[in-house]
């Protein structure tokens, strides 16, 4: 695809906003269309920071006086060629840009904006830009960042040499709208993705329903140390709903489900639940597609994931209910999947 080329991208801030691109200038642009930071390509001979000083003065007329570089991202595409990006952040600068929310002007590449940092991840931007620009917002240490495309479609992204799992996003009804991110960049900006959960359950000697709950490990990066679901996860890239469930229950607990085993009781949309854990706001913003497992479960013979799971518990589906009611903190679980299992079980009783 070509000799590997050489660019700079910076992201000037004012009062929690960037200084957007809109691509809209030129007729052949790899960023058609798409909002971006400012820069553009190394000229012969030179420096990053020249590159950096210059791009940004022809495209908004600002002369950087305060500038960090960020991070290296290294782009991989099998229709453009390979291309070192050198990332930046921009502070104080001269002459004014345009100072009220929301006010926009034309440069030679297309409409630059002042936009609010957290609206910036929901417009049209690509995918890897959602994680390099979560980097940014936690002033993370300079960072490697490896993103591969196939087209527009991100397949590989990789930080500091570690690959880092893809899941899908989706629409508020659960239909996939083709993006992808990480999970630690859908929990930073509240991106809608899809989740499978499956109920463990089983009748007690009471005759009542019992629920298994997992204990999230100690070491998770949300709800360290709760009690919740039997087995959930997140929905892969190009992954169906019900092989995520079967994967999930088997690297959890260890049981090996065959897909006639799980039944579909329903789906629910979580909204956006808002937490911190360990000095990072998190934001839960799911559609869980949920599933019950019947078969017989001995505990002894369950083999736990010991990065995600520190141990389970039996209880009865009433008093989970309870817990999830009164807010008790041990127990994280939605209760919209409890009520969906609730409406599936008691169907089962009627039948």
């Amino acid at each position: 695809m070509g000799e590997t080329v050489f660019t700079t991208l910076c992201y000037i801030e004012r009062e929690g906003q960037y200084l957007m691109l809109h691509r809209t200038g030129k007729k052949k642009d790899g960023n058609q269309d798409k909002w971006i930071g400012i820069g553009g390509h190394v000229e012969q001979g030179e420096s990053p920071e020249e590159c950096l000083l210059r791009e940004v003065r022809e495209e908004t007329g600002l002369t950087l006086l305060e500038w960090r570089f960020r991070g290296i991202v290294t782009f991989t595409s099998d229709q453009w060629p390979g291309e070192y990006m050198c990332l930046y952040t921009g502070g104080r600068f001269q002459e004014e840009a345009p100072s009220k929310p929301g006010e926009s002007f034309f440069c030679r590449e297309g409409d630059l904006k002042w936009m609010d940092k957290r609206e910036v991840p929901r417009q049209k931007i690509w995918d890897g830009d959602r994680i390099f620009l979560r980097l940014l917002e936690e002033d993370s240490p300079f960072f490697s960042l490896k993103l591969s495309y196939e087209g527009e479609r991100l397949v590989y992204a990789a930080l500091d040499g570690k690959e880092l799992e893809l899941f899908g996003l989706c629409s508020p009804d659960g239909t996939p709208n083709g993006h992808v991110t990480d999970r630690e960049t859908a929990h930073a900006w509240g991106l809608m993705h899809p989740t499978a959960h499956v109920w463990v359950v089983r009748k007690g000697l009471s005759g009542k329903w019992e629920l298994l709950l997992q204990k999230r490990s100690s070491r998770k990066d949300s709800f360290p140390g709760c009690y919740d679901t039997s087995s959930a996860g997140h929905i892969r890239a190009g992954e169906e709903k019900l092989s995520s469930a079967l994967r999930e229950l088997s690297e959890e607990l260890g049981i090996r489900a065959e897909p006639e085993d799980l039944n579909y009781a329903g789906f629910f949309d979580s909204g956006d639940i808002l937490a911190e854990f360990r000095g990072k706001p998190f934001h839960d913003r799911e559609i869980s597609h949920v599933y019950v497992y019947e078969k017989p479960v001995e505990e002894e013979n369950l083999k736990l994931q010991e990065e995600e799971v520190d141990g389970v518990l039996w209880v009865s589906y009433e008093e989970c209910l309870a817990w999830v009611k009164a807010q008790d903190p041990k127990i994280c679980t939605n209760i919209e999947s409890l009520e969906i299992l609730g409406n599936y079980l008691n169907k089962k009783e009627t039948l």
